[in-house]
């Protein structure tokens, strides 16, 4: 039967992820996320948020990802399971780190009996159960933005990859009484770099692009 799509990938920080403050970017020609390149507002906000430990706040946190469909379409899914922290240095944002896993068996198209298709044959989930961001270095591009490049490890395979990362706001969540902080980061990377070839003879996109929403939560 024909496979709606026909291949498929990942994300960070991060992927998933991932994502902290100053973030990542690796190709110039995608558009990072909207942002006031100098709003004050939201540097003065930065800079009044807790330094420390944040993790992932899930249930709004969300990795997806497209590539092309042979030209027709751009193919859109995303992942239901992602997990870990974010060290904040409001101070010094280039000295935060993040560390993001996302379950590949988590991979959500729509279509279950193609999302265990897909965990098993593209992303080798029996033996490599996780997608993992760690990022390596932080570069500030305004008070609020930046491109954080990490360790993207995909399919048992380990190369770099960079978003763009802006920091949109912090507060107290009024629901939990935690401190409160959250992220948008972009990004592309080619999947064949991680041994993810299916369906590329067929015309399905070797660049995959990445939309990262990241909430995370003061962790004392």
């Amino acid at each position: 039967m024909h496979q709606p799509f026909h291949f498929v990938f990942l994300a960070p920080i991060a992927l998933i992820a991932c994502a902290t403050v100053p973030a990542l970017a690796s190709n110039p020609a995608r558009a990072a996320p909207s942002a006031t390149v100098n709003d004050p507002a939201k540097a003065a906000n930065l800079a009044e948020q807790p330094a420390g430990l944040y993790v992932v706040e899930p249930t709004h946190t969300s990795v997806h990802w497209r590539l092309s469909h042979s030209g027709l379409s751009n193919y859109t899914a995303r992942f239901d399971k992602i997990s870990g922290s974010i060290t904040f240095d409001p101070k010094t944002p280039t000295a935060s780190r993040a560390n993001i896993a996302i379950e590949a068996t988590s991979v959500n198209t729509g279509l279950p009996e193609f999302d265990a298709k897909i965990a098993k044959d593209v992303f080798k989930a029996e033996a490599n159960p996780l997608i993992t961001f760690k990022s390596t270095k932080l570069v500030a591009t305004s008070p609020t933005t930046g491109t954080m490049t990490g360790d993207l490890t995909l399919a048992g395979v380990t190369k770099p990859v960079t978003l763009n990362v802006v920091y949109n706001s912090g507060r107290i969540n009024p629901f939990v009484k935690v401190q409160n902080i959250g992220f948008s980061a972009t990004g592309s990377f080619k999947r064949s770099d991680f041994g993810v070839n299916n369906w590329i003879n067929f015309g399905i996109g070797d660049q995959v692009d990445l939309i990262i929403e990241a909430e995370f939560l003061k962790k004392d």
